[in-house]
């Protein structure tokens, strides 16, 4: 079982998964980011109240993470090979897992500046900081533990929603799992798959939380 090609195998598929991880959590944060913060500032209480805006926002997030993960991939197949000219292996996956992971990373970001204590924004507007220093300057800052646990969380959902990619040719571990572990009965190649899995999320898990002690200064 453990001759060069099924280990040059299972390399690939780490090397795959990691990469779709990785650059769809990269993606899914330059679009949930921005979202999140807008969510924030635009909410009744946030520091530019605009309802209307809040409202929509808050009903495209909620809509978009109600879709469960292998519906939506497969819903936007035709997109996602006008954008990458394939709807199979780890570059298409990408695509819909950036999508997937976008609007929850928006609710993990606005969940993250409501945490700041409202004293600290209000001096900063009492000194007369824009709304974009404020954001900069003191929400980013002030809240930088919290949104790098929820980048930890969010890339260990992004590896989970990549194994399920699995199902139909997603690409990495997920891939292999069911390839061998479903469609040829190799349970041990599933077994160890899903292993791999299980120690990369508890790697990502880790270095995030290592990172958010780092970043906090209540700690240090």
């Amino acid at each position: 079982m453990w001759d060069e090609s099924t280990l040059s195998m299972l390399l690939q598929g780490i090397g795959e998964t990691l990469y779709m991880v990785l650059v769809s959590t990269l993606f899914a944060y330059i679009i949930g980011l921005p979202v999140g913060i807008l969510l924030f500032t635009s909410a009744k209480d946030g520091i530019r109240p605009h309802a209307s805006l809040y409202k929509v926002l808050d009903v495209i997030v909620n809509l978009t993470r109600s879709i469960p993960f292998l519906i939506l991939m497969i819903a936007i197949f035709p997109f996602t090979r006008m954008v990458t000219g394939t709807t199979i292996g780890s570059t298409a996956t990408i695509v819909p897992l950036t999508l997937s992971a976008a609007p929850f990373i928006a609710r993990l970001v606005e969940s993250s500046l409501k945490e700041i204590d409202i004293g600290v924004i209000e001096a900063a507007q009492s000194m007369g900081a824009s709304d974009f220093q404020i954001i900069w300057k003191v929400l980013l800052p002030e809240s930088k533990p919290s949104l790098i646990v929820g980048c930890a969380i969010a890339t260990t959902t992004i590896l989970g929603y990549s194994a399920m990619a699995g199902v139909v040719g997603g690409g990495g571990l997920g891939t292999i799992a069911i390839n061998y572990g479903l469609y040829r009965w190799q349970g041990e190649m599933m077994l160890i798959a899903t292993i791999l899995l299980v120690v990369i999320v508890q790697v990502l898990q880790g270095i995030g939380m290592r990172a958010a002690g780092l970043s906090d200064k209540r700690k240090n």
